[in-house]
Formats: C-alpha cells, structure tokens, sequence
C-alpha cells in the first residue's frame, strides 16, 4: 500500500502545467536543498490582476511533485491577493493529505509561487 493517495499518485505521475511561458509576469523558484526538491513557477496575470497561466519545471519527490503540480491547478483563477494566501496546508489537503514526513516537500509549490507574484508586484503590477 502507497503511503500517498491517488490524488498525490496522480499528479506524480501525470503532473499538469510542465513548460514556461512565453512572456511571464513572475518567476519564482523555490526549493529543499537537503531533499533535493525543486521548482520554477512562472505566472501570467491579467488585467484584473487574476492569474490567467501557471507553468512550472520541477524536480524532486513524488510529494514535491504532486504539490507543485496541485498549486499550478489551484492558482490558476485566483486574484493575486488571494494565491498569496495559498499555504502548503491547503495543497497537502487539496492532495487529499500527505504523510507527516513530507509536509516539508509541500512548501516548494506555494513557496515559488509566492516568489512569481513577489517579481510580478515589484514589476508594478496591482495587488488585487
């Protein structure tokens, strides 16, 4: 029995918004170096300030991997203000839970998210 659910298993094996942009807004990484996770988050905001494209290249895990993936899927409609708010805990619970021992491979996803919006509102963009 995996000690992951089929949501992480999902996302491991099929993770979803893998590329770049052509023309990002913000760019973040973020990563564990002791784990050896890692990943680049590019975001594409629309006027309203609502992020309209999430891509991201990681590598890491199976638990890195599935949250990367889950937060490109839960960014994606949301106002600047509220991806800012998106905590690991929220991915790890979007994922239908993850093992005690990974919750530290689950910041990696929120983490350069918040990196891509930080580069976007110091670009001039509106925090909304």
């Amino acid at each position: 029995m995996s000690q992951y659910s089929a949501i992480v298993m999902e996302h491991f094996l099929d993770p979803r918004n893998v590329g770049e942009l052509d023309s990002p807004d913000g760019v973040g990484q973020a990563g564990n170096a002791a784990d050896g996770d890692t990943v680049t988050m590019q975001v594409a905001v629309d006027e309203g300030g609502v992020i309209s494209e999430v891509k991201m290249q990681v590598f890491g895990c199976a638990a890195a991997i599935a949250s990367a993936s889950m937060t490109t899927e839960l960014a994606r409609g949301m106002t600047i203000r509220r991806a800012q708010e998106l905590t690991r805990e929220q991915v790890a619970d979007a994922l239908g839970g993850l093992p005690p021992q990974k919750m530290e491979c689950s910041n990696i996803g929120p983490d350069a998210l918040h990196e891509a919006i930080t580069e976007y509102l110091a670009g001039g963009g509106p925090d909304v």
